[in-house]
């Protein structure tokens, strides 16, 4: 079957890709995943394990999802079927890169992750050209690109957590964009989540109408020129601001900026990779908590987008001047299941969007992610509607 080509960037279309593209992609990923290891290799162990676990775990979890996954053909019921899966390559795989938080013994050197990481990838090409061109016979392999990719996130927050200055080289610059006014929207129903079809992540499953009241909402994120001027302002000493939980937080970690901010009085400086870099004015506001957000809103008479409101703008508004995919963005409420899907078992809070270094082939309308409310790490902002 001759596929049609596939834009690697395009969110849509590789949620959909064929047997060809999802190969290039793959490919790419674990391209990018071996970039962003090295970068950690000269460090001394405390530093280079979660850098060795991470990019493991990527590899782990696609040959679970994949090799030793005897249902990989069932779609999206193999993500669930298969309690007993085949042996691993790697004899030591699932003690190095099996659980969530990495291993407390000594992990593996560069040199066997990086085999790892090769031969995973190898057998996963293999098996996806003999996978059938269907929803269900390429769903392990969408599941699998799309979680590597995630993971370029978690990198980043590493480096910046580290000061690794020679993590600049792989971040693409940032563009700047003119301030435009809010954007209006009119009273409407939405359907809020994916539809079948294609790759479709578990917390998106499935779309369902909503109703949507009237709403105004920022046409990009708030930049750090207005943040700072809730600093400046005493935002971070004034408990008005903040809900209990997040004064908790601010008194716990001693805040008086936003984590990587140096200085904020005429300008703003942060430090970024190890580097002391002056922020634009229009950039926006990065790496904050959703406390931090959520009291910016309260002073300046405003709220968090909820769901349903940041998906419309973000869906339809494109053509009338919206922007978005320069940060993760907070929204109102909590992690949810929408109807019909999988329970979820979180207290999570929600971001939609992707920074401005993820692959474009995240930047799907409809993504979310579930991150703690504390969680400063991932490079978060967000954007405010009419109270």
């Amino acid at each position: 079957m001759n596929e049609l080509p596939v834009d690697l960037g395009d969110a849509q279309g590789m949620r959909a890709a064929g047997r060809d593209a999802l190969s290039l992609a793959l490919i790419q990923s674990r391209n990018r995943t071996l970039a962003w290891l090295a970068l950690f290799e000269d460090g001394d162990p405390a530093q280079t394990q979660p850098a060795l676990w991470l990019a493991g775990r990527a590899a782990w979890l696609q040959e679970r999802g994949i090799a030793r996954n005897l249902q990989r053909a069932r779609g999206t019921a193999a993500a669930h079927g298969d309690d007993a899966p085949l042996a691993s390559i790697d004899v030591d795989a699932d003690r190095w890169w099996g659980r969530e938080a990495g291993c407390e013994d000594e992990g593996p050197t560069f040199d066997v992750t990086r085999a790892y990481l090769a031969e995973t990838l190898e057998v996963t090409l293999e098996l996806l050209q003999r996978a059938a061109p269907t929803d269900a016979g390429l769903h392990v392999y969408r599941a699998a690109l799309w979680a590597e990719d995630a993971q370029l996130l978690r990198f980043a927050a590493l480096a910046q957590a580290q000061q690794r200055a020679s993590a600049l080289r792989l971040l693409p610059p940032r563009g700047l964009r003119a301030p435009r006014e809010p954007l209006w929207f009119a009273a409407q129903t939405w359907d809020l989540g994916s539809a079948p079809g294609g790759y479709v992540p578990a917390n998106e499953q499935w779309a369902h109408p909503e109703a949507v009241p009237e709403f105004e909402i920022d046409a990009q994120a708030v930049a750090w020129a207005q943040f700072a001027e809730f600093a400046e302002d005493g935002g971070y000493d004034d408990s008005r601001w903040w809900s209990e939980a997040g004064w908790r937080w601010l008194q716990a970690r001693e805040r008086r900026v936003p984590r990587d901010v140096e200085q904020l009085r005429h300008g703003v400086v942060l430090r970024r990779f190890g580097q002391m870099q002056r922020a634009p004015a229009t950039e926006p506001v990065s790496a904050l908590s959703w406390y931090e957000a959520d009291a910016w809103c309260r002073w300046a008479g405003r709220r968090l987008p909820t769901e349903v409101e940041w998906e419309l703008a973000a869906g339809s508004g494109i053509a009338r001047g919206l922007a978005w995919g320069d940060v993760p963005e907070w929204v109102a409420g909590r992690a949810r299941a929408w109807p019909g899907g999988a329970a979820i078992d979180t207290d999570s809070r929600v971001q939609r969007g992707v920074a401005w270094f993820e692959p474009r082939r995240l930047a799907h309308p409809k993504a979310r992610r579930f991150t703690a409310a504390d969680d400063d790490a991932g490079f978060a902002g967000f954007r405010s509607c009419a109270a």
